[in-house]
This record gives C-alpha cells, sequence and structure tokens, in this order.
C-alpha cells in the first residue's frame, strides 16, 4: 500500500508525518518532531540565522530519509510564518531541495489557517461549530465560520521583541499581554455553542505539563480537554520559575520551555476574545490538512 509524507516547517519546529490511506482516512505509521527555531531573529533581522537555518535543512533530510526508509512514495512540504518573513526564504527552498530531494512550498497564512481547520473537522466532527487556534512560533491562526485570520504575533516572535527577565516580572507579562491585544485587534464572535479546539506545539505541550504525561504521547493527549482554570494555573506555574526549572517540568519538551509562557498568554488572550472557558486539544494540525489536500485523492481506493 502506498504511504505518502508530509513535512511542515514551523518557525519553531519541524513536524513529520508518513501515513496510509485505509479505509477513507489516513492512519499515522510514523511521525516525528524536531525544535531548530528556524525564526531566531527572523522578527528583528528580517534573515534566517545561518545556524539555525542549517539545523532545520539538516532536520528535513533526516525526516525525509526516515519518510522513505518507510514507504513513502511520495511528500508534500510546506514551510510557514518565519519562511513568508525571510528575505532568504528562496535559499532555504532550495537547500531542501537538493539535499532532501523534497521541494518545500512557503504557504500563506490564509491557506495555513485553511488546511488546519479542514484537517480538525475531519478528526473533531461537524456535529457542532468549530473555533479553531493555531498557535505558532511566528503566527497565530484564528478560524471559525464566517472568519480566518493569521495574526503575525507567536510564541518565538512574542519572546525574542520583549525578552522579558527570567523569569519574568508582573510588569514585562502586562507587556506582553498588551502586546497581544494590539496584535489581536477585535475578533469578531464565533458561532453560538462553537467549540474552541487548540492545535499545535503550545496547546499540546501545556496538556502534557497539565496531565503529566511524559515522554509525549498523543494517544493521551489528543482530543481531550483543557479548562481554562488548568491553563492559568499552567500560566502560574510557568512563570514562577527559572528557565532551567521551568524545563524540567513533566510533559516539558525543553527546547519549548524559554517560548511557553509567550505561547500561554496568547492561548488564554484568544479564549477571554471568544469568551470560551474551555477548549480541545487536538494533535492534529497542518502537516495533517497538507496530506488530505494533496494526496486524498488516494483515499478513494479504499
Amino acid at each position: 500500500m502506498a504511504r505518502y509524507a508530509a513535512i511542515d516547517v514551523g518557525t519553531n519546529t519541524v513536524l513529520l508525518l508518513v501515513a496510509e490511506p485505509r479505509a477513507g482516512r489516513f492512519e499515522p505509521v510514523l511521525e516525528r518532531m524536531r525544535i531548530t527555531r528556524l525564526g531566531k531573529g527572523v522578527d528583528a533581522t528580517g534573515r534566517f540565522d545561518d545556524a539555525a537555518l542549517l539545523a532545520t535543512v539538516d532536520a528535513i533530510v533526516g525526516f525525509a530519509d526516515e519518510a522513505r526508509a518507510a514507504g513513502a512514495v511520495e511528500f508534500v512540504c510546506a514551510a510557514t510564518s518565519a519562511a513568508r518573513d525571510a528575505a532568504n526564504g528562496a535559499e532555504f527552498c532550495r537547500l531542501v531541495a537538493e539535499r532532501a530531494g523534497v521541494v518545500p512550498e512557503i504557504i500563506s497564512g490564509a491557506l495555513e489557517a485553511r488546511l488546519s481547520y479542514e484537517a480538525t473537522l475531519r478528526e473533531v466532527g461537524a456535529e457542532r461549530a468549530l473555533a479553531i487556534v493555531d498557535i505558532g512560533g511566528g503566527s497565530t491562526e484564528i478560524t471559525f465560520e464566517g472568519f480566518s485570520q493569521s495574526f503575525d504575533i507567536g510564541s518565538v516572535r512574542l519572546t525574542e521583541s520583549h525578552a522579558p527577565s527570567d523569569p519574568p516580572s508582573a510588569q514585562e507579562l502586562s507587556a506582553m499581554r498588551e502586546r497581544i491585544a494590539c496584535e489581536l485587534g477585535a475578533l469578531p464572535t464565533p458561532p453560538a455553542m462553537a467549540r474552541l479546539v487548540g492545535i499545535a506545539g503550545t496547546v499540546t505541550t501545556i496538556a502534557a505539563v497539565v496531565r503529566q504525561v511524559a515522554p509525549y504521547d498523543p494517544a493521551k493527549l489528543h482530543l481531550s480537554k483543557l479548562a481554562r482554570d488548568e491553563i492559568e494555573g499552567a500560566l502560574a506555574l510557568f512563570t514562577s520559575l527559572p528557565l532551567a526549572e521551568r524545563a524540567k517540568l513533566i510533559g516539558m519538551e525543553p527546547k519549548r520551555a524559554d517560548v511557553i509562557i509567550a505561547g500561554t498568554l496568547i492561548l488564554l488572550e484568544v479564549m477571554e476574545r471568544l469568551g470560551t472557558s474551555e477548549l480541545v486539544v487536538s494533535d492534529r494540525g497542518l502537516r495533517w490538512g497538507l496530506l488530505y489536500q494533496r494526496f486524498g485523492a488516494a483515499l478513494a481506493a479504499t
């Protein structure tokens, strides 16, 4: 049976999914994640940091090799916020194509939001309206019926621009909240009784810490629920600890510990704006949307 691979190249993380069509849906065969911080310094310099660029290319090369060994016959690779902003994005795409044999596409924020939304609909179901929040390193996408927008605020971008103390002071946290509120502007009200679904690393990491899940296991977190007071409790914990201690928390990915406070602040502001006290955690984000968009026709034969 043919297998297909999707690689999601974000500002903070590179994600690999290899899946095969089975009974009208894709079933995962192999999943990998590596934090390479491709967007390091992009907000300030407008260019990829050389070391971060090479680390990301190396990660994609390794993932492509693993995917082929697992039987992947076709690939889709998409780069998001950092690649949209970096002046040397074409150089990155060229290096990936030369070394990995995979041609990356730099996709718009609008397409990123739509693909994540469609993937979430398949997983969570559409019996109730959905509102999707996807907090990345460089941008945050919010999508629900009649509204979809990519905002230039993410966990890496916010952390780098504010360079808070370790741990951050109350004044610094307040300044970060003000920046988030300014970037988000006036969000419209989602459909009545819409369920909020959170995707990507900020949400899954908060869930892993709250539920004490280590090592990371999507089976224990995917489609679980997080209450707003649990997220606020996680924020209080994160902000009470210096980075070295925060990185040791059960469920924390150490390389995400420096940006988790910013990501959590964004999540709480979104929940406040949308008027929701709970969200559904989803482990199925952009890479799943890419897979269904590019290779969905393969499902017809299953």
